[in-house]
């Protein structure tokens, strides 16, 4: 009896994913702990104060974190390798306003960096999302 109460609270949960939590899954791409407290005071965290402007933070995630400001309420933070295919040497997205583009001469690949999503074909994984918030003249970006 114990097994069949498993089993069924075992597929619960998985039938109860969402498309969202799937995509999550991505076997590209390793979730590194992230936990960053960025001092909106300081330079080079400034330009985090104003609505549409993004700042790029190296040698944090994969290949790096884009944090984007979307209304001083609502910050994005998203790992710039390209979530489709294993990082390599090529796999650091470019950022050009709210689009993080893919180098690598293999694919095309294009994100909007406020969703995530893949810009010329959706179906695709989307980019991995970092929690971001802002708290009081800080925004912190975690997982």
């Amino acid at each position: 009896m114990k097994k069949i109460a498993f089993l069924l609270l075992l597929f619960t949960v998985i039938a109860c994913k969402s498309d969202d939590e799937r995509l999550d899954n991505n076997p590209y791409l390793t979730s590194p702990f992230v936990n960053l407290n960025l001092n909106l005071n300081l330079p080079q965290y400034s330009s985090l104060k104003l609505p549409g402007n993004s700042v790029i933070i190296t040698r944090q995630g994969i290949k790096g974190i884009v944090i984007y400001n979307e209304n001083n309420s609502i910050y994005h933070a998203f790992e710039l390798s390209d979530p489709n295919h294993p990082p390599n040497d090529c796999s650091l997205m470019e950022v050009d306003g709210i689009e993080a583009t893919c180098p690598c001469e293999t694919d095309n690949n294009k994100y909007n960096i406020i969703t995530g999503q893949n810009i010329i074909d959706p179906s695709l994984y989307p980019m991995q999302r970092y929690r971001a918030e802002r708290v009081g003249d800080n925004v912190r970006v975690s997982n």
